[in-house]
Order: C-alpha cells, then structure tokens, then sequence
C-alpha cells in the first residue's frame, strides 16, 4: 500500500483526543506486525488509548526513532467542504483532517517499512506513535520509558510535524495549570466573616502577568477566571486556568518556584490547590549536533525553522536522546477547517524515509 492509502486509512479513523484511537492502532499494529516489525503497546490507565513503538532491523543501539503522534484535533464548529474523516484528493492537495497534523508522517513511515525490511540493517529503526499529544504530551512518556525499557539506547530522534521537511531545532515549552482558591462563604453586609477566594486569586493573577518579562522569552497567558455567585455574597471558591512557555527548562523551574513563592504570601484564611493540565518540554538542539548532521544528510533541509509551536522533542531530549523536528507539510494547515498536505510533500518524506532506510542499513 501506498502513502496515500495509507493516509486514506488513517485518516478514516476518528481519533480527536476525546475519543479512543484504539482502532487506528489495532490497524496499524496488525499492520507493522504483518509486514515483519515487533511491535509492542502501552496503554493510558483507562485501556482506552495506547502508544505503538514498532522496530524494525536488528536488536542494537545506535538507531533512530521516527516519532508522531495519533490524536487530532476536533472539527467542531469547523466549516469543512466534505467529510474531514473521508481523505479528499483535489488539485494535488489532500484533505482531511489529520492529514498534516499529523497522519501524512505516520502514512509516509509505514508506507516505508516494506522497503526497509528488503534491506539488511545494520541499525534499527524504530516507529513510536503516541497517544494525546494534542492535549499536553499525554502518551509520550510512557512510551519512552518503554524504549528505554526494552530497546538499545537510539542514536536520535527526528519528530515528524510538520516544518515542510526543514529542520526545527528549538521551540518554547507550555506548561498549563489549574489554580483553585477555596476562602468562606458570608454576607457581604459584613465582609469580615468571610474569607474572599476572589481577592488572592486577583493577586496571583496579577503578579503571572509581570512574570514573563524577566524570564528570558517566557510568556505568561491567563486563560479563564471563575469565582463567585452573586454581588452580595462573600466569595468561598474561584478558579484560574493559567499557562506558560519557556524557552528552556531552567526558566520553567523559575517560573514555577516564583509561583510558590507568591502562594505562599497569600492569606492563610485561604487554601489554594494548584494542578497541572499540561506539559510540554522545551526543546533545544544544537546546530552543531551530530544529529542534526545525520537529518541534512537524509535530505533535512536547511537552514533551521523557527518553530513556534511545541512537539514531542523534548520529552527524547529529556531521556538523553538528541531530537529535533522535520516532517512534510506545513503548519499554517493545521487545526485548520479543510485542512491538507500536499501530494509533492508526500512524496518528499518518502524520498527521506528511503535515505533512513540506506541509512540504517549503512550504505550512505
């Protein structure tokens, strides 16, 4: 089967993140299975969603990882021109959703694993495709610690979003956080008898505000307040949904023990419980990387993209495995209604993924 009906398959599979994407992977893994991979599964606490990591070759250190994620984002409320689960061809591009974002990648490596297996590889090459990266990195870990876990340490990592095949060696992280102030209800008759949840949850959302400024390029959002009942009563409970992104880790640890500091300043007549929602690591490659060396060699193009959206990657990194982006289509596409890549891009990323195979099998 081809990229584009494998793209076909895929993207038939409604796998928007609150759903299950257990029979997109049942497939893919029956797939990968039959064409001479060993694949192995992780699943989430629910045995509703589950990564694959799939290797190919021999039983070594030393080889790469091709990594995307499964989950997509929903079309509600979206415009579509035909039916974002049914891949439409019209005037070289491909519709449908997931089609950049990112089921093109995933299509184009298991379109390749025929090709890589008539070959004797040297170096393994390993496909992990996880779960719920739309909604914070969800799947990803395990999946690492699984690798970890079972396979030789790899050489590198290369995230398949898309960059239109250029190479993204660095993009902010996003951590996001609900923060739940709890005071005591009173009539605001006599406001003494309360303890407003609204008045310290204010000071905290003014002191996120100035904090991006002195954090080297971090930005600070406040997604949504909720807090009170009425005018005329004290309130015991407000909410703040409240993000931010680094350029690194170092300026996320400040960030957060700034966050506690300020917490631990507020009134002690009011609890505050803060729990995350989301994290997705920094990523920071260095262009002098052997990495980065093996992905121009594959036909990484160059110089660099300014990636301003977040990845995978630095979860790899994390583990100790150098990673960057490179992957067909463009990002403008994403998450958009009608949403597509274009049939040149598909065929880009199967000349790379070929030169992964000659790679692997050490002939180039």
């Amino acid at each position: 089967m081809d990229t584009t009906g494998i793209l076909r398959r895929l993207v038939a599979f409604d796998t928007t993140s609150r759903r299950s994407n257990l029979d997109l992977v049942h497939w893919a893994a029956d797939y990968l299975g039959s064409a001479g991979a060993r694949v192995r599964l992780t699943s989430d606490a629910s045995d509703e969603k589950a990564n694959i990591l799939a290797t190919i070759g021999p039983d070594e250190p030393g080889g790469i990882v091709l990594s995307g994620h499964t989950d997509v984002v929903p079309v509600d409320d979206q415009d579509w021109a035909s039916d974002p689960f049914a891949l439409v061809s019209r005037d070289g591009l491909l519709h449908g959703r997931g089609a950049v974002d990112m089921k093109g990648f995933l299509a184009a490596c298991l379109a390749a694993v025929p090709g890589w297996r008539a070959r004797e590889l040297r170096r393994p090459i390993h496909l992990a495709l996880s779960y719920d990266e739309e909604v914070g990195c969800l799947g990803v870990p395990l999946l690492i610690a699984d690798m970890l876990a079972h396979c030789p340490r790899p050489a590198l990592a290369i995230i398949g979003e898309p960059t239109q095949m250029r190479i993204g060696l660095s993009h902010r992280g996003f951590y996001g956080y609900r923060s739940v102030f709890h005071g005591r209800a009173a009539h605001s008759s006599d406001p003494r008898l309360g303890a407003s949840a609204i008045e310290p949850a204010a000071v905290l959302v003014a002191a996120l505000a100035g904090l991006g400024e002195g954090q080297g390029g971090t930005t600070v959002n406040i997604g949504k307040i909720a807090g009170g009942s009425a005018i005329n009563i004290v309130p015991e409970r407000c909410e703040v949904i409240w993000e931010f992104r680094p350029p690194d880790e170092d300026a996320a640890t400040a960030v957060l023990a700034e966050v506690e500091t300020i917490v631990a300043g507020l009134s002690s007549e009011v609890s505050v419980e803060t729990m995350p929602l989301a994290r997705v690591l920094p990523l920071d490659c260095a262009a002098e990387s052997p990495a980065v060396g093996i992905v121009r060699g594959l036909g990484g193009l160059w110089p660099p993209l300014a990636m301003p959206f977040g990845t995978e990657a630095g979860f790899f990194q994390q583990a100790g495995i150098p990673a960057l982006v490179c992957g067909p289509g463009s990002i403008a596409q994403a998450h958009q209604p009608n949403e597509w890549i274009a049939l040149a891009e598909l065929d880009a990323a199967d000349r790379f993924l070929e030169r992964v195979g000659a790679w692997a099998a050490g002939t180039s």
